[in-house]
């Protein structure tokens, strides 16, 4: 696909969905999309290839997001995976620092590769567990947001996002159409993690998908034994 075509598909779904974007940042977007596509026959990114639909369940899905960035400062991405949400975001977003995690080291290789060509700055990448780097001063309450679009239960999300957060920031949590049983049963998790549920914005990004928008408040700080290690979150959600 080249640019022009890009350009104009991407804009149109763009519109679709309301959302506004600096016309100079697209260029980024394709270099983005050309590069995850290049490096997926070597690692495992995604199995969406067709760049049409690339351009709607990654980049567009991601942007779902943004509006509820105005203000913010500091972003953790966790389970970043091929940088959803995080890079596009990060793309419309230059003044807002970035942290993008995973476990898996090789697709972190591979946004770092990318983002030697696009040189997006305030941009940290960081191969590491989110139950260690939540422990780590650094990081933990340091965040206005953090995001991820992970399928884990929401449960087991919330415990590792909710660390990052600082009090008054929020945690959105990325989910399908079929979020409701999981939100019933992670309604103790967030309180425990000092969180409250705030808002359920729901987007049909296109015919085929609906992205739902956990937005959970962090109203008191998150007591120190959270996030547990070895697994727990995933093997024994809080309940």
């Amino acid at each position: 696909m080249k640019i022009e075509e890009f350009e104009k598909i991407f804009l149109k779904e763009l519109n679709r969905n309301n959302i506004n974007i600096d016309e100079k940042k697209i260029s980024y977007f394709y270099e983005y999309m050309l590069g995850i596509l290049e490096w997926n026959d070597k690692v495992n990114l995604t199995a969406i290839t067709d760049e049409k639909m690339f351009i709607v369940k990654h980049f567009i899905d991601s942007l779902t997001v943004n509006k509820f960035l105005e203000g913010s400062k500091t972003v953790i991405d966790i389970g970043t995976g091929a940088g959803f949400p995080g890079i596009p975001l990060k793309i419309l977003n230059g003044n807002i620092k970035f942290t993008l995690i995973d476990s898996v080291n090789k697709k972190l290789n591979v946004i770092r590769d990318i983002n030697n060509k696009l040189k997006l700055t305030n941009l940290e990448i960081i191969h590491t567990r989110a139950e260690d780097l939540a422990n780590n001063g650094k990081y933990r309450e340091m965040y206005d947001i953090a995001t991820t679009r992970a399928v884990s239960n929401l449960s087991t999300i919330v415990e590792y996002m909710l660390p990052f957060v600082r009090v008054n920031g929020i945690a959105i949590c990325m989910k399908g159409p079929n979020y409701q049983e999981e939100l019933n049963e992670a309604t103790k998790a967030i309180e425990c993690l000092g969180g409250k549920l705030e808002k359920i914005e729901t987007v049909k990004v296109d015919d085929e998908l609906e992205r739902n928008l956990i937005i959970i408040k962090k109203i008191s700080k998150t007591p120190n034994k959270y996030p547990r290690g070895q697994g727990k979150p995933l093997k024994d959600p809080i309940k």
